[in-house]
């Protein structure tokens, strides 16, 4: 058996470490310059740890060049039996100290790969990649799906290019898909799982992909670029952590970017995107899709706070909106303890072949942290 302890993330935020470990030497960047691409993969993540994890497992892996020019990078994995087991370790992370997730896998010798019953492609958030994904990408394969995961545009082994907040970076996505079909990797019905940034990208792919989407799994996507810019940013310059490496980034970070103005910080990024930022409107998309759309939020989030995630969800009748309580940004994509079971029954649910989309029950350890809140979020 190998028993793998992956630090996945720290609480001074993600979004606050692409603005201080990138170019702090020069005085002269600006937070519109972390708007428009970050950093790569951030630094909180135990990078090698992953990695390590990831290669005990098999898998392959290529990459393919989008309409845009830039060369995206893909991980799959086969369904079949990894001998998953999950824990999540729960902890105070406010102070900056890493979240731990408990995963240990039993591989049989060989490992054999099953028929799958669909694909899901995984989608991560900003400051990620695919490998960050690990756990979900085994807990679905093992439940039958064949996994592919992307890296988005700037982020893990993929090319630089105009960051997109979803709109750029779907047809990116719609491009791997379209590659692997015609290779064979995509079979049986598609589904898509973002992950924040990764799930509103997921929505605008659902959105141009039509009827070649089944269902959606969204955890934690903002409605619209510019409103959840201008909650995400005070957020992070308020955080007062208490762990010395975080502490410095926050204090860097509000040294650096706290006195700059966020709307005129957004307005040059959009300038220089070519892309008004309060423009990007996940919701509209949600309101075109025709797959059905899990959707998911922590009611403490406030990187993106709960209510994009019920202006989302109220947005189309097709969208099954859950809230969980006591979960934040950063614990929820952590809970597969939780939500590894709903998301398999959703996923397998026989009404994403009718005009009605699944109402997954949560479990009996989850109802005493969660609520379903989607009549609430229509009347609001």
């Amino acid at each position: 058996m190998k028993r793998l302890l992956l630090p996945l993330l720290a609480g001074a935020g993600l979004w606050l470490a692409a603005c201080t470990s990138i170019d702090t030497s020069a005085s002269s960047t600006s937070l519109s310059d972390r708007l428009i691409a970050p950093g790569g993969v951030s630094t909180l993540l135990d990078m090698p740890r992953i990695t390590a994890a990831v290669d005990s497992v098999p898998n392959r892996h290529g990459e393919v060049t989008s309409r845009a020019g830039i060369p995206i990078f893909w991980r799959a994995f086969d369904p079949g039996q990894y001998g998953v087991q999950y824990r999540y370790l729960a902890q105070a992370h406010e102070n900056g100290q890493p979240l731990q997730t408990g995963l240990q896998l039993s591989l049989p010798t060989p490992f054999q790969p099953q028929a799958p019953r669909g694909t899901v492609v995984l989608l991560h958030g900003w400051m990620m990649n695919g490998d960050s994904m690990l756990p979900w990408s085994l807990q679905l394969a093992q439940s039958g799906y064949r996994v592919v995961t992307i890296d988005l545009r700037n982020h893990g082994h993929s090319g630089a290019g105009p960051s997109g907040y979803g709109t750029f970076e779907s047809d990116d996505v719609v491009d791997v898909i379209d590659a692997l079909q015609a290779k064979g990797e995509v079979q049986g019905p598609l589904y898509l799982f973002g992950v924040s940034y990764g799930a509103a990208t997921a929505l605008f792919t659902a959105d141009k992909l039509g009827d070649r989407v089944t269902g959606v799994v969204a955890m934690e996507s903002f409605a619209n670029a510019g409103d959840a810019i201008r909650s995400m940013i005070p957020h992070l310059m308020s955080l007062q952590p208490t762990a010395w490496k975080a502490q410095a980034m926050a204090a860097y970070g509000r040294w650096r970017y706290g006195s700059q103005d966020i709307n005129a910080v957004i307005a040059a990024a959009s300038q220089r995107l070519d892309l008004d930022l309060d423009q990007v409107d996940v919701a509209r998309a949600v309101a075109d899709t025709r797959a059905c759309v899990l959707l998911m939020h922590g009611q403490n989030d406030a990187h993106v706070r709960v209510d994009q995630g019920r202006r989302l969800a109220a947005a189309s009748d097709r969208v099954h909106y859950i809230e969980l309580r006591g979960e934040d940004h950063i614990t929820l994509p952590l809970r597969l303890d939780l939500l590894g079971g709903v998301v398999d029954d959703w996923l397998a649910h026989d009404a994403h072949a009718g005009d009605r989309c699944p109402s997954p029950q949560l479990p009996v350890e989850a109802d005493r942290l969660a609520m379903a809140a989607a009549v609430a979020a229509r009347a609001g």
